[in-house]
């Protein structure tokens, strides 16, 4: 299978995602800024998370372009990849809407811990199809240290929610310039 299929249909997923997500910011009612106020931590929500969506899909962009052969064990990875961040508009819409209690920032910290995990298995499938991409990718540090932040701010986020938040905007902040790893080495 080309990558031209793969790469279309996750950026369908990946767009779908984002709607999705856009459309679960109610409009207030009242004309004021005062009715805005209410709806802070789902629109900060919102925030954050169109940036990690954004995240992923400049990545993943960034891994398939350099691959040329799509195995069914790559199929297979993406669509695990796209499960967990299908996920993301339920967990956004769940803590925002609830104020940031320990649960939902836990399960949202759970969703990106878990869509960080099927990035790696991702990239390790196509690693194994491309020995550049691997040597690019190496050991991949950045992508453990996020894993590791994830399941620290899980944890946090059971005592102090709004730190666990926090947790996730510094793995955003780490990522929000795109992974130059991979795109060095195909200039």
């Amino acid at each position: 299978m080309g990558k031209s299929r793969l790469e279309a249909f996750s950026d369908g997923v990946i767009a779908i995602i984002i709607t999705i997500m856009v459309l679960e910011l109610k409009v207030p009612h009242g004309d004021g800024f005062e009715a805005l106020r209410p709806l802070a931590p789902v629109f900060l929500s919102y925030v954050l998370s169109f940036i990690y969506v954004g995240i992923y899909w400049t990545n993943h962009h960034h891994l398939v372009q350099v691959v040329t052969r799509i195995t069914g064990g790559v199929l297979w990875s993406n669509l695990h990849l796209l499960f967990w961040l299908s996920l993301m508009p339920f967990a956004t819409g769940w803590m925002g809407e609830n104020d940031y209690s320990a649960v939902t920032v836990a399960s949202y910290g759970f969703v990106l811990f878990m869509s960080s995990f099927a990035y790696l298995i991702l990239a390790h499938c196509l690693e194994v199809e491309n020995e550049a991409l691997e040597k690019a990718i190496g050991r991949d540090r950045k992508g453990k240290l996020s894993m590791l932040l994830y399941a620290l701010g899980i944890v946090v986020s059971c005592v102090h929610p709004l730190m666990g938040f926090g947790v996730y905007v510094v793995v955003a902040a780490i990522w929000f310039i795109p992974d130059r790893r991979i795109e060095r080495p195909y200039k």
